[in-house]
């Protein structure tokens, strides 16, 4: 009988050492369907599309869903709408958000769901907040308080829970988020929260806008919820959305491969699989590979064949040390092993398994392991023949070129 392994005697895990504390409090909000289709290259899918994706999100454990702008427009206020009754009909564990600016019409189209709906939808009001911003667009810091006034008591007074948002809040004056989001919270926003419009921020300066917001604005107000939007222009959207749990937010927002306004969103994706690997989360992730091809199909979105856990090549190997560790820890009657062994994100969480090809730096066992995998005998001559034909290759060999290579050995020797 195979002997049983447990991870401590295989991984040890500096993750682990002094570990951070768990976060009290850990949510995900989906953009994906709102910030997520800002992109120029991304296409609005039909609200079929739409559908399937409000539904991947229940089972994955996602918290809150960004239904749309319906400021913007009669097909995305239409589609919000759909999408509202189908949470209502469904009975998707689910909180829904629009997004509006701090403009009471904007705010109308949400209650007119709303009511349509008989659901509860958060108004996300967002308004910008750095120096760059007003200066830009000739704003009056006093007329900026009066629009967030206005708006929010508008929002409120029509039963509307609203999350107050400040643009480019990584940019801003200490003095200036005080001033809006008090007028926010007098006026009955529940939620805030700090986006990185530009991506501009760093880890370090997430822990330290996080502190600020903890000990400044939040203060002792257990009923205050406190989200972060984070943008990936430094390639450091992920690394900011952990980093601001780790720093006290209650919810991270991101998108599905990361989709969004330049370069994009924080990948929620790679958010959740990170969540999960902590420990932070309990959600099943088997069905976010599904989710993830509906938005690479449906709205144009990239998937490179080196993406993280979703690409292509993401539990593929065509090395022959790393194919031939997968194969012995395969033989030796483990997945655990052949699914880590070279992988820091284990195959099977994602609904995947790892893949063994034979290219040019292959070795053997990539050839007998490809044709016993497949129940075809791996007989020396014909082992050879891959193999030669192989190391003269410039590319891993293809299925079809590899179904070839068998066939003609077969009339070679009559078989």
């Amino acid at each position: 009988m195979a002997k049983r392994f447990e991870s401590a005697e295989l991984v040890y895990d500096w993750n682990t050492q002094d570990p951070l504390p768990r976060p009290a409090q850990v949510e995900v909000s989906d953009e994906t369907l709102r910030d997520g289709l800002q992109s120029p290259s991304i296409s609005d899918p039909p609200i079929e599309i739409k559908l399937q994706a409000l539904h991947h999100m229940a089972e994955l454990g996602i918290s809150a869903a960004n239904i749309g702008m319906p400021c913007t427009g009669a097909r995305p206020k239409q589609d919000a709408l759909r999408l509202a009754q189908e949470i209502v009909k469904a009975k998707l564990p689910l909180r829904p958000n629009c997004a509006a600016r701090t403009v009471v019409s904007d705010v109308q189209a949400i209650v007119d769901i709303s009511q349509a709906s008989g659901l509860a939808i958060e108004a996300s009001t967002f308004i910008g907040s750095s120096p760059i911003r007003r200066l830009t667009e000739g704003w009056d810091f006093e007329t900026m308080l009066r629009h967030t006034e206005e708006t929010i008591s508008f929002a409120v007074n029509h039963q509307l829970p609203v999350m107050y948002v400040t643009e480019d809040t990584t940019r801003a004056q200490p003095e200036t988020l005080r001033r809006l989001y008090q007028v926010a919270l007098d006026n009955g926003a529940y939620r805030l929260c700090i986006a990185d419009t530009v991506g501009h921020i760093t880890p370090h300066g997430v822990r330290q806008l996080v502190g600020f917001f903890r000990e400044e604005i939040v203060r002792d107000r257990s009923d205050l919820r406190l989200d972060w939007h984070g943008h990936n222009d430094r390639g450091l959207a992920l690394a900011n959305g952990l980093a601001a749990l780790e720093a006290g937010v209650d919810c991270v927002h991101g998108t599905i491969l990361g989709i969004g306004e330049r370069v994009g969103n924080t990948s929620l994706d790679q958010l959740l699989v990170n969540l999960k690997l902590l420990g932070w989360i309990e959600s099943e992730l088997s069905s976010l590979k599904t989710y993830c091809r509906l938005v690479s199909e449906y709205c144009n979105g990239p998937l490179p064949f080196n993406y993280p856990v979703m690409g292509q090549d993401a539990f593929r190997t065509s090395t022959g040390v790393h194919a031939a560790a997968i194969i012995k820890a395969k033989a030796l009657g483990q997945a655990y092993l052949a699914d880590r062994v070279y992988s820091g994100v284990p195959a099977e969480l994602v609904g995947r398994r790892q893949r063994i090809e034979i290219g040019p730096m292959s070795g053997r066992s990539n050839v007998i392991y490809w044709l016993e995998s497949r129940a075809i005998p791996a007989e020396p001559g014909l082992v050879e023949r891959l193999f030669d034909r192989a190391k003269r290759a410039r590319a891993v060999l293809s299925e079809a070129e590899i179904e070839e290579l068998i066939a003609e050995y077969r009339r070679a020797t009559g078989d």
